[in-house]
């Protein structure tokens, strides 16, 4: 696998970096800062950093871990389902000696996340989600998952390429870079082998009675905005942070999203 420094990419450096052993998995971690733990949960690629995350650090702990399967953390092909994710998380936790937390979940990290306040709500103290996947919603559909050039999938997460800049790589490593999206693509369709969503997740929205954002691009490509609107409609206590001129990578592109998270945090 990839790592940040293969792409000549260095995590923030109030990040350090942790390695654990969950049920025999290996499992990347970056911590930074001091206060109240948040979990930032990345979504379908984790190539493009969290460099957006060093502001959160100022006022926060901020965990992030790689997925298995994703980024720096190795894969285990008996993960297969959300459940698997979640009993990992627990394990994760457990280690961590993390009892109660504010969850951040963008995209597929977004729907792990809904999945994992709905069962254990008592844990999560506030929740965000980013343009989250998990319900599934016919009148907005995206492009088909992997269905893309890379250069398309550059343009559809953001609407200013020079923000993935940095995590691109020289003409030399582009093989290598191809096969970690396409390693992380894997990880995805085997996690959501019927499609990025559960139909039953939306039954259960009830019992995230937490504080709760919803946050969402306008011009969002990849998961259309109009998806928004199912969401609030099951959410008991959200509210939702629209925001313009981004792609689907709306945390990296625009520092007011960043700071709306923020400020719903503290």
């Amino acid at each position: 696998m990839a790592t940040p420094e293969d792409r000549g990419y260095q995590p923030p450096k109030v990040f350090k970096r942790h390695e654990y052993s969950v049920n025999g998995v290996r499992t990347v971690v970056y911590v930074g800062g001091q206060g109240r733990p948040v979990v930032y949960w990345h979504g379908a690629g984790a190539w493009h950093g969290f460099d957006f995350a060093h502001a959160w650090t100022e006022r926060f702990k901020v965990i992030v871990p790689f997925h298995p399967g994703w980024g720096e953390s190795d894969d285990d092909p008996r993960m297969d389902s959300m459940s698997e994710y979640l009993l990992h998380y627990l394990d994760l936790f457990d280690q961590l000696n993390l009892v109660q937390f504010d969850l951040v979940g963008f995209s597929l990290g977004g729907w792990m996340a809904a999945e994992f306040a709905t069962a254990h709500n008592h844990r999560v103290r506030r929740l965000v989600l980013v343009a989250p996947a998990g319900l599934a919603d016919p009148q907005h559909p995206g492009p088909p998952l992997g269905s893309w050039t890379l250069e398309e999938m550059y343009a559809h997460l953001v609407s200013d390429l020079s923000v993935l800049k940095p995590y691109l790589p020289a003409p030399a490593d582009a093989a290598r870079h191809a096969a970690e999206i396409a390693r992380e693509l894997q990880s995805t369709r085997r996690l959501a082998a019927q499609g990025p969503f559960n139909p039953r997740l939306e039954r259960w929205l009830h019992r995230l009675t937490m504080p709760t954002l919803l946050v969402w691009s306008k011009d969002d490509r990849l998961a259309p905005v109009g998806r928004s609107a199912k969401w609030m409609e099951r959410l008991p206590n959200a509210k939702l942070a629209l925001f313009e001129k981004a792609g689907h990578l709306v945390l990296d592109e625009l520092e007011a999203a960043r700071d709306c998270v923020c400020k719903f945090l503290a």
